[in-house]
């Protein structure tokens, strides 16, 4: 059953594919292959890539991809989850360094998280925004529902929107959508309060101020109050009376303690009630990377168990894995392909072979190094090894190479020039204004 849905998968994926089909479906089943290749010319070494090295190339410049389609069939092989459970969904961005591409359209400045502390830890390339469906517990096990390039005239949050608009019709109601401290906009709060959905859990910052309803008029002469006590995450002293607190321990047996106050609201957007929840863990080591103390903001169903969603964000940090397999394994980020509509096509191939490779691990057994622990789950990387001994039992619906002759070459007299440059764009886009309910 699962390797005839699986073979379904590889066959839809194929009719996604517009222009340059067979030299893109072979650059999928090569990426899946081929674990030893550390480049895009390497891959082309796999023998399922039937075709010459340079075709890579000349796909990823002349072909298509139907990605509506594409985004439909991600989620109607969507892994099943637990009868009763909801699905949880996670949005994020991931840099593509190009700091000497000169030639590459499109770059800005995208921060470097991981560069010791200097004065300005930053480089230049693209921004991808990416969709999953998180994994419970967190690991690398991800599966992509959609991915698309964040151009310098938008923001993160602003495509982030437009992936959740596209994606609302085709997911389940009882979908959560999780968000970390980057999102914290309220032009997306209002935005995510529209959508169809169980709702969203965005990691707020410390400074953000909320108020609790207004008071009832006093009858005094001047205007009404129109926000009523003041609650910030910093003040202590503004928490006041939670609606409701929950104790008990989390998935390792640890300590944790869940607290929310409903009913509040941000001044900019009056209109719109959220819930705010506070998550403290004893045990954490209350470094930046781990505090002991965090704050979320809740937009949807007020009636859902708060403390288990609150819990659930924890499943976000699978994302951070995948997109690690991704660069690392499936070569995301290798690739010099000059233009961004080349980049874009490479990363729905990269996204495609993550898809069956996750698909692939009830049909797959894992090939494990020597050194490699047996008792742990097995790794994405770990069931790719293992697809090559499986792709010769299903084929591929990508026709044979055609031999031709050889190419006439360029005319006589025909002068090549030197590529067009492109600056870095500095302007950093700002979100829409707030438009009152």
């Amino acid at each position: 059953m699962y390797l005839t849905t699986w073979n379904e998968f590889r066959h839809e994926i194929y009719d996604c594919f517009l222009r340059a089909k067979d030299a893109l479906f072979n650059t999928v089943d090569a990426l899946m292959t081929e674990t030893q290749a550390k480049s895009l010319p390497e891959v082309t070494q796999s023998l399922w890539f039937e075709r010459k090295w340079s075709s890579i190339y000349e796909a990823f410049e002349d072909g298509r991809i139907d990605q509506q389609a594409l985004r439909k069939v991600f989620i109607r092989y969507l892994p099943e989850k637990e009868v009763g459970s909801s699905l949880w969904i996670g949005i994020d961005t991931s840099s593509i360094a190009r700091p000497r591409s000169l030639t590459a359209r499109d770059r800005s400045a995208l921060p470097v998280h991981n560069l010791p502390k200097c004065e300005k830890p930053v480089t230049f390339g693209w921004q991808f925004s990416t969709v999953v469906a998180l994994p419970d517990p967190a690991s690398s096990w991800t599966y992509i529902l959609d991915q698309q390039r964040v151009n310098t005239g938008t923001t993160a949050a602003q495509m982030a929107f437009a992936q959740l608009q596209q994606l609302s019709s085709l997911l389940p109601k009882e979908t959560v959508v999780v968000l970390d401290r980057g999102y914290n906009a309220i032009w997306l709060w209002c935005q995510c309060s529209t959508l169809p959905l169980q709702g969203t859990l965005i990691r707020l910052k410390g400074n953000r101020c909320f108020y609790r309803a207004a008071p009832a008029p006093s009858g005094k002469r001047g205007a009404p109050r129109k926000d009523g006590e003041k609650l910030q995450p910093e003040e202590e002293s503004s928490h006041g009376s939670p609606d409701g607190t929950w104790q008990g321990q989390d998935a390792k047996g640890r300590l944790v303690t869940v607290t929310w106050w409903k009913q509040v609201h941000v001044k900019q957007a009056r209109w719109l009630e959220v819930t705010v929840l506070q998550v403290v863990r004893p045990h954490a080591t209350n470094k930046e990377r781990d505090p002991r103390v965090s704050w979320f903001v809740w937009i949807g169903d007020t009636s859902v168990d708060l403390a288990s969603i609150a819990l659930g964000y924890v499943r976000r940090f699978g994302q951070e894995h995948g997109y690690r397999f991704d660069k690392q394994a499936l070569l995301w980020e290798k690739p010099r392909l000059r233009t961004p509509e080349q980049f874009e096509r490479w990363s729905l191939i990269v996204a495609i072979a993550h898809n069956q490779v996750v698909l692939a691990r009830s049909v797959v057994e894992p090939q494990l190094r020597p050194w490699e622990n047996k008792q742990r789950v097995s790794t994405p990387q770990q069931v790719r090894r293992g697809i090559g001994k499986l792709l010769p039992r299903l084929g591929t619906p990508a026709k044979p190479v055609q031999l031709r002759g050889k190419s006439k070459g360029r005319q006589m007299g025909v002068q090549i020039g030197k590529a067009k440059r492109f600056p870095v764009v500095h302007k950093t886009p700002k979100l829409p204004p707030l438009i009152p309910k």
